[in-house]
């Protein structure tokens, strides 16, 4: 699998002869496994068909700021979200001037802006043009900001002038962003993780358990990864795929997951507790399934199950970092403050479970990160990109 395995790729293509590649690119990025949707402005509609990008991308295509069947559906907002990574390809000189000075006056822009995810930019227009002042401090701004600057190319341009300012081959572009997910920045280091949900087994058929779908732990892992990273994943009851290049140990029950841990996380970097692990199991379990019994009420008792994190933060050898999660549904901020300092973590990340953006099994969340020394919030964003500004934090948190 490649790096884009499984990646939220949102392609924007503006209004530039050079639009035409952008189907190519679309269909490049799928290629390697990315999900991808695509923002046409209403200038690259000229050159390209919202058909033929629909048909690659296999998503609805989106042309209009105030669509009003886009919004029911999705929403420019919910688009920006999705993504993982945006990049504008190709992109004029008139939407770099735009996006320079932070406008927001169609679709294209507007998501540009609203999005919290990287934003990658592929110029294309006329060398002149490319080579003019006013282009190149929008570009070298743009570039101030964060924005990658992939690109141009030179050679022969349409127009029949030859220089700068040919978009960039979509094959380099491709293997540009894939580059973004691989920064090796914690190579040789190794994390352990803890994601999903435990069951705690009532008889042979029934158990406790939670609505964690692991999505964030499996996030998690997958951005450790990318980071380079060795990791080690123990995971509950998931219907998800094992991310790349992650050694994944399947448990079921608090107890298997807190044994699992101790072993995995002694002289480790990291190790981050993502897991909703059940805070009671039954005392016993019935070795049948337990018949019911009409007019009558079933009582179980239920003892403690270990506090996986708190534990692997009093070990001897604890990992150098220990982080947790507080999922809560009122008073936040301080339900984590205090649960960092009564575990002894040195991060929690606090994210509220009541909303609906944010609930057990959402595709997005929004944190607050919060150490001895600071709080961060991270706002709703797709929940690869909150993974990567968690392991971004832990790293300079290790580093610090």
């Amino acid at each position: 699998m490649g790096r884009l395995h499984q990646r939220h790729i949102l392609v924007a293509i503006s209004g530039g002869i050079a639009a035409y590649k952008g189907a190519e690119l679309v269909r490049l990025l799928k290629k390697q496994g990315a999900a991808v949707r695509v923002v046409l402005s209403r200038g690259a509609t000229e050159f390209i068909t919202p058909l033929t990008m629909q048909a690659l991308s296999g998503e609805p295509t989106h042309t209009e700021l105030l669509d009003e069947e886009a919004e029911a559906g999705m929403g420019h907002i919910e688009l920006a979200r999705w993504a993982d990574l945006m990049v504008i390809a190709p992109a004029t000189a008139d939407v770099i001037a735009r996006l320079a000075q932070g406008r927001a006056d169609d679709l294209l822009t507007t998501v540009a802006l609203a999005t919290p995810a990287p934003v990658a930019v592929a110029p294309a227009m006329n060398q002149q043009m490319w080579a003019h002042a006013a282009t190149q401090d929008n570009v070298a701004l743009l570039a101030s900001r964060g924005i990658q600057i992939i690109g141009p190319d030179a050679g022969e341009q349409a127009c029949g002038d030859i220089g700068p300012g040919r978009l960039l081959e979509p094959e380099a572009i491709v293997a540009t962003l894939s580059e973004r997910f691989e920064n090796r920045s914690l190579e040789g280091r190794r994390v352990v993780i803890t994601a999903g949900p435990t069951r705690e087994a009532i008889d042979p058929v029934r158990y406790l358990s939670n609505h964690s779908s692991g999505k964030m732990g499996y996030a998690l892992a997958q951005a450790f990864a990318a980071a380079g990273a060795q990791v080690e994943l123990i995971s509950g009851p998931v219907a998800l795929e094992p991310p790349a290049r992650v050694t994944v140990h399947q448990v079921t029950s608090a107890v298997e997951m807190c044994d699992a841990a101790t072993k995995l996380a002694g002289d480790a970097d990291f190790f981050i507790g993502a897991a909703a692990v059940a805070d009671y199991r039954p005392a016993a379990k019935a070795s049948e399934k337990m018949k019911k019994q009409e007019g009558r009420g079933l009582s179980l008792d239920l003892v403690e199950n270990p506090d996986i994190i708190a534990t692997v933060a009093q070990l001897p050898n604890r990992p150098r970092i220990v982080a947790g999660f507080a999922a809560e549904t009122h008073d936040l901020l301080s339900h984590a403050r205090a649960k960092r300092l009564r575990k002894g973590l040195d991060m929690i990340i606090a994210n509220d479970v009541s909303a609906p953006e944010t609930t057990f099994g959402s595709n997005q969340n929004a944190v607050h990160l919060i150490t001895a020394e600071n709080e961060t919030h991270l706002a709703l964003a797709s929940k690869y990109v909150i993974a990567e500004h968690i392991v971004a934090a832990l790293a300079t948190q290790l580093s610090e």
